[in-house]
């Protein structure tokens, strides 16, 4: 187990639906990277845009993107984590991915599908959630308007981050940071957001706001909005066990059943 875990956020404007350029670009900003790290983390689909033309752009798990993740992985001796548009048994999903160095796959796919966008007539809904074990800790992966719901977020596998990427438009990114921090706060964790910044082919401004805030809900990163920016943040282990053990509101919460829509 690790007692730090450095994490990388990358900010980034995308190219729309080109998921070859994307990945050029994506991979002048790791090789920025001036440090070893062990988490990578990118924009929700980070090579096409948050785009409803699913079948256009669609991949499949031996695709292009994600021999790149493994590659990436690989070469850097880190995890990376980011969604692509996937086609699988003949639906799309946005589809989440959290790969390590040794190419094992993890995957969520995304649950709440944003209905003001469409993208539920388009992409099928996830019905699982997906804790990830990595390095002696435990990551909660989930996907853009997810962070609206916070029953689907409770923290009731003492995970030790939640982490959210994102194509969130600037009109409501105050939303964005309240609920990243109210996430963090409720379910004592460290609390990780990545967005893109940019216009999209739809002519929607996204802003960024990339964020990492610890238990107590402070946020411990300084990546400025508006701006493709690459951070790397230390999250520490004690910090989690620190606060727990003195304010142990997580075993005061009520419990619940999820059932399926």
């Amino acid at each position: 187990m690790k007692e730090q875990l450095k994490v990388t956020l990358i900010q980034s404007d995308l190219v729309w639906e080109n998921p070859k350029q994307n990945r050029i670009n994506f991979d002048e900003k790791i090789e920025s990277i001036s440090e070893n790290v062990d988490l990578i983390v990118l924009p929700e689909m980070f090579t096409t845009g948050f785009t409803m033309n699913a079948k256009n752009v669609a991949e499949t798990m031996q695709g292009d993107t994600v021999e790149w993740m493994k590659q990436i992985a690989f070469k850097y001796k880190t995890a990376v984590v980011g969604s692509i548009v996937i086609s699988e048994n003949q639906n799309f999903y946005n589809r989440l991915f959290f790969i390590d160095s040794s190419g094992s796959i993890s995957y969520y796919d995304k649950r709440h599908t944003f209905t003001l966008a469409g993208e539920h007539k388009v992409y099928a809904s996830g019905t699982e959630r997906v804790i990830v074990d990595y390095k002696g800790w435990k990551i909660c992966p989930l996907v853009c308007y997810d962070l609206r719901f916070p029953v689907w977020a409770r923290n009731t596998d003492n995970y030790d981050i939640l982490l959210y990427v994102a194509n969130w438009p600037k009109p409501r990114v105050s939303a964005w940071d309240a609920l990243l921090k109210a996430r963090a706060i409720e379910n004592m964790s460290y609390c990780i957001g990545v967005n893109r910044v940019g216009m999209d082919g739809m002519d929607i401004e996204y802003s960024g706001h990339s964020a990492v805030y610890d238990v107590l809900g402070q946020e411990i990163s300084t990546i400025k909005p508006n701006k493709q920016q690459t951070e790397t943040v230390i999250l520490h282990k004690q910090h989690i066990k620190k606060y727990r053990s003195a304010l142990k509101f997580l075993e005061d919460q009520d419990e619940f059943t999820l059932k399926e829509s």
